[in-house]
């Protein structure tokens, strides 16, 4: 499998499909398996048929992880820091400043109480810079913890950025980074957890072997990393889904560890089909939407639900009340995406082609044609793989 393969529009199909699933397995455990304060009770005695299934969607912010892994590394290959941090700003903040004024909103001047952060207007101004977790601060929304791993996941890509991203140095900061990541496995120092994050550096590192493979093809030394990463991912799945049953206990949270390591084994296979092409005939369109809406899902679906159930559930099924919650959410994440983040991202976009183009007959190419900005064909649809 070639690079060219790799930027093109069938890749990005593949991923946000799994983006989107992630995205579910996220809402269904928050859904039927966590939201305990939401429903009045544990969401598993409401729904024990589905309880195992969803309690395993603790594990798609793992396979968002492995995703931003592989468009991350995809979206720097050729292109400076300063590109880098411009589309990181245009594609997390939009929608997730409108999250936190919403979740401010929501609390401060509506009357409900599930999930409520219990936050005064400083902590909500400091959690718009999404550095908030740095200050000690409480995030505004529970999911915000995974975006601070992805913030920090962008500050050490930067520094392969700055050196010059290559296939060698990939390699060298891959087995940098696992290697760290297995030293440190367990440890709960807080700045091996700040910079190492061997919790999840597994997942990133995954997903950055295959990108390389689709861009140098599969060799062995790539399938050697990704078997390592499998490795330590198997390993902290099973620590995490350990920790939430120790926290609620097994009725409350029934999933069990052979569970645990086929769902891994499932990310890994599924991203490996990915990186070798097998995936390539998933070329609907309607999967670009589905992706677009994947984040600002992730970022609203939990203050629909601490606003929504608590009115329905007295009056509507179990099911039915998680069906209108679902689609009030998805109406309210394409709403988001279709009116902020798709005419902002448009916007930037447009102003660095103009930037990129020369005025005059400088500005011409050979043939009497406008230059392309650098990078501009298909830099959208990479960057919309790469958040929850």
């Amino acid at each position: 499998m070639t690079g060219t393969a790799a930027k093109g529009t069938g890749r990005l199909a593949e991923l946000d499909l799994l983006r989107f699933l992630a995205a579910v397995g996220v809402v269904a455990f928050h859904y039927l398996i966590a939201f305990a304060s939401v429903w009045g009770e544990r969401p598993a005695k409401l729904f024990p048929e589905t309880a195992t299934p969803a309690g395993l969607g603790i594990l798609g912010v793992e396979l968002f992880f492995m995703i931003s892994g592989f468009v991350i590394l995809m979206s720097v290959w050729g292109r400076g820091l300063g590109a880098f941090a411009l589309s990181r700003l245009v594609r997390l903040f939009p929608a997730y400043w409108i999250s936190v004024g919403v979740v401010a909103a929501v609390y401060g001047l509506g009357a409900a109480t599930a999930l409520d952060p219990k936050l005064g207007l400083r902590d909500y101004l400091v959690n718009l810079t999404m550095f908030q977790r740095a200050f000690g601060l409480t995030d505004a929304n529970g999911v915000y913890w995974s975006l601070w791993a992805e913030l920090r996941f962008y500050l050490l890509i930067s520094i392969l950025v700055i050196v010059g991203v290559t296939f060698t140095r990939c390699l060298v900061f891959m087995g940098v980074w696992l290697l760290a990541a297995g030293i440190f496995t367990g440890n709960e120092n807080e700045w091996v957890q700040l910079i190492v994050m061997p919790k999840y550096a597994a997942y990133f590192v995954g997903g950055m072997a295959f990108f390389l493979m689709t861009k140098h093809g599969p060799r062995p030394v790539l399938w050697c990393v990704a078997g390592l990463s499998g490795g330590l991912a198997v390993y902290a799945a099973l620590a995490r889904v350990e920790g939430r049953i120790d926290a609620v206990g097994y009725a409350a949270m029934p999933v069990p560890g052979w569970a645990v390591v086929v769902t891994v084994v499932i990310f890994y296979v599924l991203m490996a089909l990915v990186a070798l092409g097998a995936l390539g005939w998933l070329r609907w369109r309607g999967l670009v939407v589905l992706g677009a809406l994947t984040y600002p899902l992730y970022l609203f679906h939990s203050t629909v639900a601490a606003v929504l159930v608590p009115v329905l559930r007295d009056t509507l099924a179990p099911w039915l009340t998680v069906a209108v919650t679902v689609l009030v959410t998805l109406v309210l994440s394409y709403l988001v995406h279709r009116l902020v983040e798709r005419p902002i991202q448009e916007f930037v976009k447009a102003r660095r082609r103009r930037a990129a183009v020369p005025q005059g007959r400088h500005g011409r190419g050979p043939g009497g044609g406008a230059v392309p900005a650098p990078g501009a064909p298909g830099e959208n649809a990479s960057e919309k793989a790469s958040v929850p």
